[in-house]
C-alpha cells in the first residue's frame, strides 16, 4: 500500500511529480519478488527478494537491501548496501554483510556478517554476486 495525496505540490490533482511517497508493506502481508521505490519503504510484514528505495527503507526482510539509508527493526536475512547510514535498533538482527558509510547499533543489535564502512562502502557489487565468505560478530 501506498500513501498519496489527491493534490500534487502545485494544488492540481494527479499525481506528485518529483515527491517521492511512503510505500507500506503491512503487518500480516509477505511479498515474493524484488521491490523498487523513489521514496520511503516500510516493510511490516515480509519480503523475501531485494529491496530497493532512494530514501529509506524500514524494514524486516529475506534479501538484500540497497537504500540511502536503512533503518533496521528485525531481522534481515541478505546483504544491507546503504550509501551513507544504517541504523540497527535493539530489536534487529542482521544475517548477511552490512556496508556503509556510518553504522548506528542500539544495544542489542547483532551483525552476522561482514562490516564494511567508509566513503566507497555502500554500493552493491557490480557484479550482483555476493561472497561466499561470512564472519561473525554480535554487538549486545
Amino acid at each position: 500500500m501506498a500513501v498519496f495525496s489527491e493534490k500534487g505540490a502545485s494544488g492540481n490533482t494527479g499525481s506528485r511529480e518529483g515527491v517521492p511517497g511512503l510505500s507500506i508493506i503491512g503487518a500480516g502481508m509477505r511479498v515474493v519478488g524484488d521491490i523498487s521505490a523513489d521514496g520511503v519503504v516500510k516493510i511490516e510484514g515480509s519480503v523475501s527478494g531485494t529491496v530497493r528505495a532512494a530514501k529509506q527503507v524500514l524494514v524486516e526482510v529475506e534479501g538484500d537491501v540497497v537504500s540511502r539509508e536503512a533503518i533496521i527493526g528485525g531481522e534481515v536475512r541478505g546483504a544491507i548496501y546503504a550509501e551513507e547510514r544504517v541504523e540497527l535498533q535493539s530489536t534487529s538482527v542482521v544475517h548477511g554483510d552490512v556496508s556503509t558509510k556510518r553504522l548506528l547499533i542500539q544495544e542489542g543489535g547483532e551483525i552476522n556478517g561482514v562490516l564494511r564502512m567508509g566513503e566507497d562502502a555502500g554500493q552493491p557489487p557490480q557484479t550482483g554476486q555476493r561472497k561466499g565468505d561470512i564472519h561473525t560478530a554480535a554487538f549486545s
